[in-house]
């Protein structure tokens, strides 16, 4: 498997990095994270209309233009330097990712288009109070005949689900796990936003009370295409959290040269350079480990061990870089107005999406036969 980008994917990588420098500075993202929707709608018309990011991986008879997995990680990447408050990672790496991995060519037809356009903004409800991120974990119930389904329940941790015009909801039928599509203004349905420790990326609690939903898929047969957007929404949060790790290791750094102290730049003390040689050894193997993710993303056997594989070491080792770059900076990395804490903030939450690294660790064994 060779992990080298082509010209092309470096190019995407140098045209969404200019576009984020001017859209997605740090003033921006902290005006943002204040407000409820957490997101600039012309920038995420721009982002589809101009570099039509929504729409990369998404085939070309739906709208898009059929570009692989790689690309798209290479545009989360990027996405998590800058913290983007935006919902792209609900939209595209779970919304469009499940219908995808759905066997519903009209609910691919009919809702696909839309989300590459950048004209709906769609998102998956899948944990509940359990907190659970697995099969067993699904208690919300479908019920009703075939065509006119309604749904009841509770989901928790739904990613934009506030500003969403699309939820697609994985609830309990009689035939087993099944996908649900509930349109934004749907009798029965309730969303609540939920104070998150991370305020860059919004979190809602949606309720479901006998809500009219339309079946994606065929009853029962649910869970396999849920499973795999599972790992690919792994996968692109890795990557995500390689491009926040990176930016905290070049934040240490930079500091670490200029910051003096008994006459001396700090880097030059052999307790920080110890620190940043660390976070450089770490940072570098969670690429490594994003990289290989991705790319299985693409080839396709190798992607449910890759992708846990993935969600384990990236999680730690961005939390350990985000952590070490506020001791290395000191006193004013412990402040609101340093960035320091929103990176933070970011890979603490970002470690428990979709389940922790022991979560992880534990599916990896199972998926390798240990």
């Amino acid at each position: 498997m060779n992990f080298a980008f082509s010209e092309e994917q470096e190019e995407l990588r140098a045209a969404v990095r200019r576009f984020l420098a001017e859209k997605s500075p740090e003033s921006e993202v902290r005006q943002l994270m204040e407000t409820v929707s957490g997101y600039d709608a012309e920038v995420w018309r721009q982002a589809a209309r101009q570099l039509g990011l929504q729409g990369l991986a998404i085939p070309e008879k739906f709208g898009g233009s059929g570009s692989g997995y790689v690309e798209l990680t290479v545009v989360f990447e990027e996405m998590g330097r800058v913290l983007l408050c935006a919902p792209f990672f609900a939209t595209v790496a779970l919304a469009a990712n499940l219908l995808l991995s759905a066997d519903d060519e009209v609910a691919k037809a009919d809702y696909l288009p839309g989300l590459a356009s950048g004209d709906v903004i769609a998102t998956v409800a899948l944990a509940e109070p359990s907190g659970r991120w697995d099969e067993a974990g699904v208690a919300l119930t479908a019920s009703g005949p075939a065509g006119a389904w309604t749904l009841t329940g509770e989901k928790l941790f739904v990613l934009d689900g506030t500003i969403a015009d699309l939820i697609l909801v994985v609830a309990r039928a009689p035939a087993g796990i099944s996908i649900f599509a509930v349109e934004k203004g749907a009798p029965g349905l309730t969303v609540e936003p939920l104070a998150t420790m991370d305020q860059t990326r919004k979190q809602a609690r949606v309720l479901l009370g006998a809500t009219p939903a339309r079946l994606v898929g065929a009853e029962g047969a649910g869970w396999a295409a849920v499973s795999r957007m599972l790992d690919l929404a792994a996968v692109a949060l890795s990557a995500e959290q390689v491009g926040g790790a990176q930016r905290v290791l070049d934040m240490a750094v930079d500091y670490a040269k200029t910051r003096v102290q008994f006459g001396k730049p700090i880097g030059s003390f052999q307790a920080i350079k110890h620190k940043c040689a660390d976070m450089l050894l770490e940072v570098e193997s969670a690429r490594s480990a994003a990289y290989y993710g991705c790319f299985a993303a693409d080839d396709g056997d190798e992607l449910p061990v890759a992708a846990s594989l993935a969600k384990a070491y990236c999680s730690e080792a961005y939390l350990h870089a985000a952590a070490e770059n506020i001791q290395i900076h000191g006193g004013i990395g412990f402040t609101w107005e340093h960035p320091a804490h929103l990176y933070f903030k970011r890979a603490k939450s970002s470690e428990l999406l979709f389940g922790d690294p022991a979560y992880h660790r534990e599916l990896l064994a199972q998926r390798i036969g240990i």
